[in-house]
C-alpha cells in the first residue's frame, strides 16, 4: 500500500498502521514533521528500517527546507516519481 500523508501534525496512530511492504510519501505541511530536530525523528528513524519514506521536492522547496535537514534516509522525489508510486501500489491510502 502506497500512503499519502499531508496532515500536519502526523497521528503516530497513523504511522503505526503501515505494514511491511507499504511506502509512505509525505505532502504538503506533513513535511515540516520530518526535520531531524523534530519530535518524530526517533519514529521515522525506526520506520526507515523496514519502509522506504518519500518525500516531493517542490513540497520541500516552497517551505524553504533542504533535504539536509531531513530524517537521514527519507528520500526526495520528483512527481514522475511519485506517479510510479502510484502505478506500483495498487492500494492507495491518504492522510490529510
Amino acid at each position: 500500500m502506497l500512503h499519502l500523508i499531508s496532515q500536519s501534525p502526523i497521528e503516530s496512530a497513523v504511522l503505526e498502521r503501515v505494514a511491511v511492504s507499504d511506502e509512505l510519501v509525505f505532502l504538503d505541511n506533513a513535511v515540516l514533521r520530518l526535520l531531524q530536530q523534530g519530535e518524530l525523528n526517533q519514529i521515522l528513524s525506526a520506520l526507515l528500517k523496514n519502509h522506504q519514506l518519500y518525500v516531493l521536492a517542490d513540497t520541500l522547496t516552497v517551505r524553504g527546507i533542504s533535504a539536509e535537514e531531513l530524517v537521514q534516509g527519507i528520500s526526495v522525489i520528483d512527481y514522475p516519481q511519485l506517479v510510479a508510486l502510484t502505478i506500483k501500489h495498487s492500494v492507495i491510502q491518504s492522510w490529510s
